[in-house]
């Protein structure tokens, strides 16, 4: 079972992304905004992070920097989860260090397969 961190300010794509994942056999954590993510990211030591990009406070680009510069969390996977989807958006969140990006509402057929090739890719496991 791998385990999941997913910061996400909306309850509603909370639980759907939590439901979707958890029923795929993985062990989900929520979190409401980035500083309680970066908490949860350091004492949880998930596999992968799914982190919003428009949060209260601080933002899920400040975020991901945050979690790139510590060397404790720097190697988890992390996706960038966003209804933005102007051109140069996904730009913009791979050079802030997501390793992956995804527009909401996620396509629930095709997210979970997404996840589970980031997962088993290697990529950012400790």
């Amino acid at each position: 079972m791998r385990k999941i961190l997913i910061v996400e300010d909306n309850a509603l794509n909370l639980e759907l992304a939590t439901e979707l994942l958890s029923a795929h056999g993985h062990a989900v954590v929520g979190a409401r905004t980035a500083e309680e993510g970066l908490r949860l990211a350091r004492s949880e030591r998930p596999d992968l992070i799914l982190l919003d990009v428009r949060l209260p406070g601080m933002d899920g680009l400040a975020a991901v920097r945050a979690l790139k510069r510590d060397p404790e969390t720097q190697a988890i996977v992390t996706v960038a989860m966003t209804a933005q989807a102007m051109a140069g958006d996904e730009a913009t969140a791979l050079a802030a260090g997501f390793d992956a990006y995804v527009t909401k509402p996620i396509d629930t057929r095709t997210f979970p397969g997404l996840v589970a090739r980031l997962l088993s890719s290697g990529e950012g496991a400790p």
